[in-house]
């Protein structure tokens, strides 16, 4: 079962999410207006609907592994774009698309070997693929605190992560053994100030952990971190560019 999301308080706590998408979305200005674009990981929408106005004469196709955000995706976007509940290492399009977009996603996905091969599957030849996510060094303040934290009264996350926060150089290596070519990978620090930390926090960093923990034992545990936290919150994306190789 994938991580439980507040979808709700997710969107209205995630202006850092929509500033670093926009730089990625940005990376694909001049694609084909009659091109077909997927989005991985769309949680609420938000990006996918500025996908939308770059490929005014073609197709947006947009996924999510949680239902709530789904459904609040949906809500957004209408019969705008193609939207469904999926988990991204079981991605098989009946038909390739010619780009792939995927903004603060992928770091939720533990098998970043399968992943690639299952993005590359769903581009045709030439197609595109331009993603960030959390990477190497991404929150290691705020982890260090989850632990501290943990290890103060929540034994059963000791040593325990929901993410897998690669590197430029593993994330190459993976990539030209999925077939891709083209390939950049690059990290970025993005010091990142929420305009509502308790709420940011506890959405975009503790759903998984506090899930993991009793009803009753959660709030004690996201308010200790809470306590433990600094800003800014130390955020560091891996950003990818790579093209299907076209054999």
């Amino acid at each position: 079962m994938g991580t439980p999301w507040d979808a709700g308080t997710y969107d209205r706590s995630s202006e850092p999410q929509q500033a670093w998408a926009s730089d990625v979305v940005a990376r694909l200005e001049g694609i084909a207006t009659n091109a077909t674009v997927l989005d991985v990981g769309c949680g609420t929408g938000r990006v996918t609907e500025t996908l939308l106005a770059l490929v005014p004469r073609g197709r947006v196709l947009a996924f999510d592994a949680s239902p709530d955000m789904v459904a609040l995706a949906r809500k957004r976007l209408g019969d705008r774009a193609e939207v469904w509940c999926q988990d991204a290492l079981d991605l098989d399009l009946d038909k390739p698309v010619d780009a792939v977009l995927s903004t603060a996603a992928l770091h939720w996905v533990t098998d970043h070997d399968r992943l690639w091969v299952r993005l590359a599957r769903a581009l045709v030849p030439g197609g595109r693929l331009e993603i960030q996510c959390g990477g190497e060094g991404n929150i290691d303040g705020v982890r260090e605190v989850i632990e501290a934290v943990a290890r103060e009264g929540a034994p059963e996350l000791l040593g325990w992560s929901p993410w897998v926060f690669a590197g430029p150089r593993d994330t190459e290596s993976r990539l030209s053994r999925a077939g891709f070519t083209e390939t950049r990978c690059w990290l970025e620090e993005r010091p990142t100030y929420p305009k509502d930390v308790a709420a940011f926090v506890r959405t975009s960093i503790l759903a998984a952990h506090l899930d993991r923990l009793p009803e009753e034992r959660r709030e004690q545990f996201a308010a200790a971190v809470l306590a433990g936290v600094r800003l800014p919150l130390d955020y560091v994306r891996l950003n990818v560019s790579a093209v299907r190789a076209a054999n």
